[in-house]
């Protein structure tokens, strides 16, 4: 037991003969380690592109609620009225009537032709 913790502390599975398998598994083990700390870090840099929209659609979607209800209180007969006196156009005391317009039924080829 105690030659093996020796031998592990001074790394003497680095140095002898069959330490290339070794090598190859360090390397990969530090590949493997270094591609999942790129795949959190990318992780990570979508997650915070993703809050970042969440709270602009949230910032967005108030302002599309008050800016409905500034137009739906500008819709109001009242606000055109009021907004039209200022410039002196007032409503008209006469209900408004309707027109009607016929149109003349144009004749195809043949009824011109036969009449």
């Amino acid at each position: 037991m105690k030659g093996g913790v020796y031998s592990l502390l001074k790394a003497k599975y680095l140095v002898d003969d069959g330490s290339m398998k070794n090598w190859g598994f360090i390397v990969f083990l530090v590949l493997m380690a270094m591609l999942m700390i790129a795949n959190s870090h990318s992780y990570e840099q979508k997650l915070y592109y993703i809050t970042a929209l969440e709270s602009e659609i949230k910032e967005l979607r108030s302002e599309s609620i008050d800016r409905r209800c500034e137009l739906m209180e500008l819709k109001m007969e009242s606000t055109v009225a009021r907004k039209m006196e200022e410039r002196e156009i007032y409503p008209s005391a006469a209900p408004p009537k309707k027109i009607k317009v016929t149109e003349k039924e144009e004749k195809d080829l043949w009824q011109r032709i036969w009449k």
